[in-house]
């Protein structure tokens, strides 16, 4: 089997009495949807943070290509190619759609932002900006609406975008579908789909039927543990999964 993109291995973090994360181990592997659930405080927002950097585990180990970046800080994480969309990614609500992505573009290629202007009219900034805003779906008329005025499905296609843009070799879906009404999600689904195999992601999201739809594996947090961790048919009929979480969201 090919060296997991991400490993972590039994990550412990403790605040006080609490222990966030218990001994949790997870894996995404190359060209896999990995799927992280749980109830609202298990301890997943925890988990992500030591995943990227901005929480240090208190034991335990994480992985990257094949390098322990345990100690290493978010930068240093996130030039390796590690990626952590929808939570992080701040959009120029002032600008264009198309002068966001090819702003991030120009930061990929080592860049200044200072020259934001010059590269929203940069052929070889812009090109690669279309190209990225069509792959996740936003229409060519949109292109050149201001952030700001986008619905809010747009605006999450837009910030896929300016993730992908990093050319990341990881991408962490921080609950994509928040905030969307029912087609926008559906059709977030449909572009995350459509990203499927060519880059490896680990999706973190409440909106179950998106994770049964997409996800290679699953893995349960509970409490701060792993309860499980197996393709979509083995978790839907996982009696502990059902007990701990699937019966709140039915």
């Amino acid at each position: 089997m090919a060296e997991p993109v991400l490993a972590a291995r039994g990550l412990v973090k403790r605040f006080g009495g609490l222990t966030a994360t218990d001994d949790v181990t997870l894996e995404v592997r190359p060209g896999e949807l990995h799927a992280l659930i749980g109830p609202n405080g298990a301890g997943k927002t925890t988990l992500i943070g030591q995943l990227t950097g901005e929480i240090a585990p208190d034991s335990g180990t994480v992985t990257f290509m094949g390098e322990d970046v345990t100690r290493l800080p978010v930068p240093a994480r996130v030039r390796r190619g590690l990626a952590r969309s929808f939570q992080i990614v701040q959009l120029l609500d002032d600008e264009s759609a198309l002068a966001n992505v090819a702003l991030a573009v120009q930061a990929r290629a080592g860049h200044s932002f200072r020259f934001w202007r010059r590269a929203a009219a940069d052929a070889a900034l812009t090109g690669p900006a279309r190209r990225l805003l069509g792959e996740v779906g936003l229409e060519a008329a949109r292109h050149g609406t201001r952030a700001g005025d986008l619905a809010a499905g747009e605006r999450k296609v837009l910030e896929l975008a300016v993730a992908l843009a990093a050319e990341p070799r990881l991408l962490l879906l921080d609950e994509p579908m928040a905030g969307l009404g029912p087609s926008e999600s559906l059709r977030m689904t449909e572009t995350l789909r459509a990203l499927k195999g060519r880059i490896p992601m680990l999706l973190v999201e409440h909106d179950m039927d998106a994770v049964f739809a997409l996800a290679d594996r699953i893995t349960v947090l509970v409490y701060g543990r792993v309860i499980a961790t197996g393709d979509p048919a083995a978790i839907r009929a996982d009696p502990a999964v059902q007990a701990a979480y699937l019966a709140e969201e039915a």
